[in-house]
């Protein structure tokens, strides 16, 4: 997956790789999701790339439909890609994600969308299987959502002191967002920690609308407490043999210096992989979010 600011496409490398209109401020231009050790496959638009313990893919939404439209063909295929696995994580990359048509904003309308295609995959009870997630703002089109999964059952957890955002009352949207908090796959080489992207939400509300240094706060305190319910202690597997890699969202580019300064002191090791990116975010009063794959080989992690 690379991050040039251009348009969503598939690059024309064999195999292909996503490209998402994400400017990068620091850190790799590319995330390796997977080793992939099978031959690359595609059905119905959707790339598949098989690995020893896991599989990835991503897939683009179709140019000539509406974004509510685009969403329930585009996960429909995914549905559809991935049968007989268990989806752990998904990386959602909306178009103007902020941007209102007809009084609903779009992240509103992909949320709408998204949650009926889960409900006609899976049944009443989806919410049960929700993977870990993201969703944040590209400049460029068309959708595009990146994903990895497995052949085992997953956990999937939440944050105490949220609301599960697939709970959140109507004041959010018609329909909530689709995602549980951290999502654990154990495999046979390896523990998969995948924590979605996580904000400054306390319950079900915004905190601090605008204001970095209290939001940076309180993501990181909610970094901690999926953590723990995740069992990967409230240091997120700092200091252990957990393999680390964080993905940091800004809305404003501006404030890169002083995020980065505070975590360095706070969450990033010298060995952690980090890119920083800028991005809308879900919510528009939100300024900052960060995700976390953490990967234990051959042992299941244990809480600090």
């Amino acid at each position: 997956m690379a991050f040039d600011g251009s348009a969503a496409c598939a690059s024309r490398e064999d195999p292909p790789a996503l490209r998402v209109a994400l400017e990068r401020l620091a850190g790799d231009d590319h995330e390796t999701l997977l080793a992939a050790t099978g031959a690359a496959t595609m059905r119905d638009d959707v790339w598949l790339f098989p690995g020893r313990d896991l599989s990835g893919g991503f897939g683009l939404a179709r140019p000539d439909l509406n974004l509510e439209a685009a969403t329930t063909d585009l996960y429909r295929r995914l549905f559809a890609a991935t049968e007989g696995l268990h989806l752990y994580r998904l990386w959602n990359y909306v178009p103007h994600i902020n941007a209102c048509e007809d009084g609903l904003e779009n992240y509103r309308r992909f949320c709408r969308a998204r949650s009926l295609a889960f409900e006609a995959s899976f049944g009443k009870h989806f919410q049960q299987l929700l993977p870990s997630s993201s969703a944040v703002g590209a400049s460029a089109g068309p959708l595009a959502v990146a994903f990895v999964a497995g052949p085992a059952a997953a956990r999937h957890f939440e944050n105490p002191a949220q609301v599960p955002a697939f709970n959140y009352p109507p004041e959010h949207g018609p329909r909530p967002p689709s995602f549980s908090r951290a999502t654990v796959a154990a495999t046979a080489g390896a523990t998969q920690v995948f924590i979605s992207g996580t904000a400054a939400i306390h319950g079900h509300a915004t905190v601090a609308p605008g204001e970095l240094a209290t939001q940076l706060e309180c993501t990181l305190d909610n970094l901690r407490l999926i953590g723990e319910a995740a069992g990967v202690g409230a240091s997120l597997g700092a200091g252990g043999s957990w393999q680390r890699r964080f993905k940091v969202y800004l809305r404003h580019p501006d404030d890169l210096r002083k995020v980065v300064a505070r975590l360095e002191r706070g969450l990033l090791g010298a060995n952690d992989q980090a890119v920083f990116l800028r991005a809308d975010i879900c919510r528009a009063e939100l300024v900052v979010e960060i995700e976390a794959s953490l990967v234990h080989r051959n042992s299941l992690p244990t809480s600090e």
